[in-house]
């Protein structure tokens, strides 16, 4: 999509204001969360059992089965070219973010002494996944990943518009699990399936899809300062709409107003929200889920 206005003015102030600040700590509890989440499936369940889960996770583990790496290291190291990636292609902000909530995750693995839940077999892979996915999903809706595979994902949809980002993360788990019947087991390979469609199932629910876009629409009496802020800060196309307002008991109050309408990734969602309320409060928006959006600056710019 391209701007449909040809008007610019200086970049909007960013004063900090007390909804950015609320936003800032939403973001970080939810991290937080996940990383706690995320700990708990692994050491709580999956560990004892010897099951893994998909990504860049499930690498880690494979390695430390294989290698009698530690956990914690091999998360770090596993994680660290896609953090890289994630730095250059989705900008520093992202990338700090992410590496600081995967080293939380490493250092929670180390630090906090989660009991080992249960030895059944099927509840540990099912609960395993559940807490997994819940804390990767968690930590996206903080801002963050905790496993690098789905910038990978992203980053290769951007240039394989055929395979959706689930159906690249299904491939390269395809090879992870076919990994692990020669360095598990045939049966612990099997669980860990089902592990992982415990947590993708999880994360789903979380996210509603991370491969889906999401469009926005959002109506303020400030729409050329949030129209700034998308095209500029966030680097993503508008469209803008001229409409009336429509309020009163009978809509008698049709005052001319510009609409914004923007497409953007779940990633890119949360700064989206937290800059249009930072600008105006009571703005009014509006998001639905989009299965595919193709062209405009969609595919060209950087996630964050």
């Amino acid at each position: 999509m391209q701007s449909a206005s040809a008007t610019h003015s200086s970049r909007p102030p960013s004063n900090p204001s007390p909804t950015r600040t609320l936003t800032a700590v939403k973001n970080v509890a939810f991290i937080l969360a996940g990383i706690l989440s995320a700990g708990t499936g692994l050491k709580g369940f999956l560990l004892s059992s010897h099951f893994i889960d998909g990504g860049a996770t499930g690498i880690s583990m494979l390695l430390s089965a294989a290698l009698q790496l530690p956990l914690s290291w091999g998360i770090l190291l596993i994680n660290l070219p896609f953090l890289l990636l994630g730095y250059r292609q989705m900008g520093l902000r992202f990338a700090v973010k992410s590496a600081l909530a995967i080293a939380g995750l490493a250092i929670c693995l180390v630090v906090v002494p989660y009991p080992d839940v249960t030895h059944d077999l099927l509840l540990t892979a099912v609960f395993g996944g559940v807490f997994i996915g819940a804390g990767i999903g968690l930590a996206m809706r903080g801002g963050a990943v905790l496993d690098g595979t789905e910038i990978l994902a992203l980053l290769i949809n951007r240039n394989t518009p055929l395979l959706k980002v689930s159906d690249i993360i299904l491939i390269l788990n395809i090879f992870i699990f076919g990994v692990a019947v020669f360095v598990l087991g045939v049966n612990q390979a099997l669980y860990s399936i089902l592990t992982y469609v415990a947590a993708s199932k999880t994360l789903d629910f979380i996210l509603n899809g991370i491969e889906q876009y999401t469009g926005v629409t959002i109506i303020s009496e400030r729409s050329e300062d949030i129209r700034l802020v998308v095209t500029k800060i966030l680097g993503r196309g508008v469209t803008v709409y001229k409409g009336q307002s429509g309020y009163g008991k009978r809509g008698e109050q049709r005052e001319e107003i510009d609409i914004i309408f923007t497409v953007v990734t779940r990633l890119e969602l949360p700064r989206l929200r937290e800059e249009v309320k930072r600008l105006d409060p009571r703005a009014f928006l509006v998001q639905h889920s989009v299965d595919d959006a193709v062209g405009g600056m969609l595919k060209r710019r950087p996630l964050h």
